[in-house]
């Protein structure tokens, strides 16, 4: 059973920055895909970030492109979310989750595990 946990979060002031961490245990990220996603108050959760299996193409929403980087390291089982620019509506938990194929996605069904989140607070 594969188990993630998201770390890095916290209060930031906005045009802050903050990396988000993710570190698998119980299994191996190498071969899949993984994806950041984040749930704000009262909002459906979105996407945020993914990577394919290698690292070597990752896909963006627009309201993050330019701000957000995510990587990986297959040997350490981790995962980051590189968070600059921050806005308030960034305020979300964010978190990790590992896709049952080589291939990112967009799309939260066919990520089979997924971490408990980290709080990331942005104020103005």
């Amino acid at each position: 059973q594969v188990q993630l946990v998201e770390s890095g979060g916290g209060l930031v002031q906005a045009g802050g920055s903050l990396r988000l961490s993710c570190t698998a245990s119980g299994g191996t990220i190498s071969g899949y895909g993984m994806g950041w996603f984040r749930r704000a108050p009262g909002k459906e959760r979105e996407f945020v970030a993914t990577i394919t299996w290698t690292g070597g193409s990752t896909t963006y929403p627009d309201s993050v492109k330019g701000r957000f980087t995510i990587s990986r390291d297959n040997a350490k089982n981790m995962v980051y979310l590189q968070m600059n620019s921050l806005k308030p509506e960034d305020t979300a938990v964010y978190y990790c989750a590992r896709r049952a194929s080589r291939w990112g996605s967009q799309n939260e069904y066919g990520y089979d595990y997924w971490g408990q989140g980290t709080q990331v607070t942005v104020s103005s």
